[in-house]
């Protein structure tokens, strides 16, 4: 069963994914997650005030996902980088990987940067398009998000339309998002944001998030 009618299924609340028929169990196939650390290599993405870069903060975090995934997880998710060190990856090549590997869940992960020194939380952005895929993502970004409210504190600014690249490219092979974590232009939240513990919160997050939301 392809992860959008997985993911149909919970939003209908008719039932759980695991099938039972008589004493025979159904096998499903292990999903598919890619997750993005943003930026890489040349590009830094948002620096903060103190020389904190974007790149940094959210390959920590893609790595910390890795980790747990297969320690805390009886059966581990098939999870993949698109990137795993500090290299630049194009855009065209990190959703290309996505469809090579038909990823069922492709998460984009970014830090936030504004011109207000008091923006602050985070924000999560899906591709602009009515479809049962939409809802899909838009279920996995709420659930994100609320978690992330919840356990790690960070205020909610909500799930957004964005026409950015890796929507645009993902947005009819798999459940697709693009996550702003924190905004590096804020001077406390980056300094929360560097907190070994807080990334690991935030990973966890995320990973308890895909599990709750594809019901593994």
């Amino acid at each position: 069963m392809h992860v959008i009618n997985r993911i149909a299924v919970c939003l209908c609340c008719v039932g759980f994914l695991n099938f039972s028929f008589g004493q025979k169990r159904v096998e499903v196939k292990p999903l598919v997650i890619v997750i993005d650390p943003g930026h890489g290599g040349k590009d830094a993405g948002a620096i903060s005030r103190t020389g904190v870069r974007e790149k940094d903060i959210v390959l920590s975090i893609a790595n910390k996902i890795v980790e747990l995934n297969y320690r805390l997880n009886k059966q581990p998710l098939d999870v993949f980088l698109t990137r795993y060190t500090d290299t630049f990856v194009s855009l065209a090549d990190r959703t290309r990987l996505s469809k090579k590997l038909k990823a069922d869940v492709f998460i984009s992960i970014h830090c936030n940067a504004s011109a207000n020194p008091k923006a602050s939380g985070t924000e999560v952005y899906i591709y602009p398009k009515s479809d049962m895929q939409a809802q899909a993502s838009a279920y996995l970004g709420f659930t994100i998000q609320k978690r992330l409210t919840n356990t790690v504190g960070f205020k909610n600014r909500g799930v957004k339309f964005g026409d950015f690249q890796v929507l645009r490219d993902s947005r009819t092979e798999c459940v697709t998002i693009l996550l702003e974590i924190g905004f590096l232009s804020q001077i406390d939240e980056v300094e929360y944001l560097l907190e070994e513990e807080v990334q690991g919160a935030v990973a966890l997050e995320i990973l308890q998030s895909i599990i709750t939301v594809l019901r593994i």
